[in-house]
């Protein structure tokens, strides 16, 4: 966690507690890979990510908390089983079938992983956390109340989810940027999370009085395009996708935002850290928490089936006062009060 706590520093006071809360209590044992080959007798607990294991130490750190809350004690109740994609989801499938060679008791995967990890272990109790698409949708559970199946988890998308998040992300956004009339949308058309995205960009464009221009892309290498192409049609703003591939990807993001020289709203938290205007999410450490704790409920033998869809009920705000400053942006005093963290 010592990359974390060095982070602190520019994070708000709202921001310190949770992590603190997150990690208390827990013994982080690092690193995460095979560790089930060290205690073969435990049940196992497989965990598949898109992310490196850095940027995932204080999800790991979440995750772990979840369990022991249950009492669930790494060593003692269980053994643990990682598998990271490195932002290569290409690799996801065969990471996948690694961990489902190991016979895990159940397996956590979050946002790009979950469809791997379940084609990989159908049989194989499946607890998913920041995963943005409808589940019901992408054939994962029968209902939100009772999934039925082998999976559960916590989603954004139960009752309005992403779209009704994506809303209010743009809300705030014009309350920093109230001049914003054209705003340029940045993803890829045909991926869930973009597609809910923009339903809620539109809803939010009707009622706030802007106009929206779509700049789609496919690969990393389309984004300098997609920037150029939005300045050229009069855009005084973009939004990036919070489509994992441009999150894993995001530094070079941020560095063509800047230089853009518009503001530019992001999803999660870590967009507005790394030099975004802005950002608002659910928070993900908590869904991370609350996975755990499922994963502790089916080693303890409840069936995933049962255990409901969880909602999302914690979210951060995060402003990046640097960035406004640069950009000339006068950040309202009250709105700044209402963020989560305002990075300076």
């Amino acid at each position: 966690m010592g990359s974390a706590n060095s982070r602190d520093a520019n994070y708000s006071m709202r921001r310190r507690d949770l992590i603190a809360a997150t990690a208390g209590g827990v013994a982080l044992g690092w690193p995460l890979l095979a560790f089930a080959q060290a205690a073969p007798g435990l049940p196992l607990v497989a965990v598949l990510q898109p992310s490196s294991s850095d940027q995932f130490k204080d999800g790991d750190a979440a995750l772990r908390g979840g369990l022991n809350d249950e009492g669930f004690v790494e060593g003692k109740n269980f053994a643990f089983a990682t598998r990271f994609a490195d932002g290569e989801f290409d690799r996801l499938p065969a990471l996948a079938a690694e961990l489902a060679a190991l016979k895990p008791r159940v397996i956590v995967a979050s946002s790009a992983a979950v469809l791997p990890a379940r084609k990989a272990a159908p049989t194989v109790p499946l607890v998913f956390t920041a995963f943005s698409a409808d589940p019901i949708a992408a054939g994962l559970v029968e209902t939100y109340a009772r999934p039925s199946g082998m999976v559960t988890g916590n989603t954004m998308n139960a009752m309005g989810g992403e779209e009704a998040l994506t809303t209010k992300r743009i809300g705030l956004f014009k309350e920093l940027v109230p001049a914003l009339a054209r705003l340029g949308l940045i993803g890829t058309p045909k991926q869930g999370v973009f597609v809910a995205e923009q339903i809620g960009i539109k809803a939010a464009s009707a009622k706030l009085g802007f106009e929206v221009v779509l700049l789609p892309i496919q690969t990393l290498d389309d984004v300098p395009g997609a920037f150029a192409s939005g300045l050229r049609a009069g855009g005084d703003a973009f939004y990036i996708s919070g489509e994992p591939f441009l999150f894993f990807n995001r530094a070079k993001v941020v560095e063509l935002a800047a230089s853009s020289g518009k503001p530019t709203v992001g999803v999660y938290p870590q967009w507005a850290r790394a030099g975004l205007l802005m950002s608002y999410s659910q928070d993900a450490l908590d869904g991370y928490r609350r996975a755990g704790a499922y994963a502790a409920k089916i080693l303890a033998g409840a069936k995933p089936g049962d255990l409901p869809i969880e909602q999302a009920s914690k979210f951060i705000f995060v402003i990046n006062l640097k960035t406004a400053k640069a950009l000339g942006v006068a950040v309202p005093p009250l709105l700044i009060a209402r963020a989560d963290e305002a990075v300076e």
